[in-house]
């Protein structure tokens, strides 16, 4: 594993793994989770890229800055893991990548972040999330209980606060910076399920008893894909709950490891 920067921030970098053999090799862009807050790093899938890379892929497994006391999310949450996506065009020389068909994995928030990805091509230059002519076209995503739908996780949380009688708790207005209501144009650049269609092919595997982020967000955005027309896939899985898809000595992984080798078929054409 070799760690290396793309930015200036101490948050800006990210751990590079190579398999064996000469290459070149494929690449996945692997992308933590923990609502997008600062107490949870890219350790949380030092599992997952090792897994993957044992299994011939080389992987990027990304850190970027979060909700944090530092300063505000938006837009650098997402503008990182942009550079971070483009860092692998300098990566390349002298680690043998194959950037022809890189795919992104990641968990619950990085889920969200993964499959944003795959859509940065439809952003002009005057968004506050633009960073590239150029970026780095995305082949295939893995979302591990992702937030594909920012505002009815926004919703979510807010349902049980006023449920429950908690304090405000919303990681994703943390995110944002605020509420739907308030960031409208926001939530549309940052939320993979108003990006519709991202014309690459999408895998969707959720576990039924996730309390964390509900799998109706799944549901809701697998349909809602399809009827826009992408290749998309949901696969759910009935006994497994959030932790269980990046945990690699479960079930639940040998499912996720077997979609990921479907999907580098798919986007090969085979």
């Amino acid at each position: 594993m070799e760690k290396f920067f793309y930015g200036n921030d101490e948050d800006q970098f990210g751990e590079l793994r190579i398999p064996k053999g000469d290459g070149p090799h494929p690449v996945a862009i692997v992308i933590h989770g923990g609502f997008w807050r600062e107490p949870f790093k890219l350790d949380l899938m030092t599992g997952v890229a090792e897994a993957l890379t044992a299994n011939g892929i080389a992987t990027w497994n990304i850190e970027y800055r979060r909700v944090s006391e530092r300063g505000k999310a938006w837009p650098d949450t997402l503008t990182d893991v942009a550079r971070a996506c483009d860092h692998l065009y300098t990566l390349r020389e002298g680690h043998a990548l194959d950037l022809s068909n890189v795919i992104t994995i990641g968990h619950s928030a990085g889920g969200h972040l993964a499959t944003w990805l795959a859509a940065r091509h439809k952003f002009t230059k005057e968004s506050p999330l633009h960073t590239s002519v150029h970026p780095l076209p995305i082949g295939g995503v893995i979302s591990l209980a992702g937030v594909t739908d920012l505002e009815m996780m926004h919703d979510v949380h807010e349902y049980r606060d006023e449920t429950l009688s908690l304090e405000p708790n919303n990681p994703t207005a943390d995110l944002i910076g605020g509420s739907p209501k308030e960031f409208p144009e926001r939530y549309k650049d940052a939320s993979p399920i108003e990006l519709l269609p991202l014309d690459v092919h999408q895998v969707l595997i959720h576990g039924a008893l996730d309390i964390h982020v509900p799998i109706g967000i799944s549901n809701q955005y697998h349909r809602e894909a399809q009827e826009a027309g992408d290749f998309v896939k949901l696969v759910e899985l009935p006994q497994a709950e959030h932790f269980m898809l990046t945990n690699t000595t479960t079930l639940a992984w040998e499912m996720v490891m077997e979609e990921v080798e479907l999907l580098y078929l798919s986007i090969k054409g085979g």
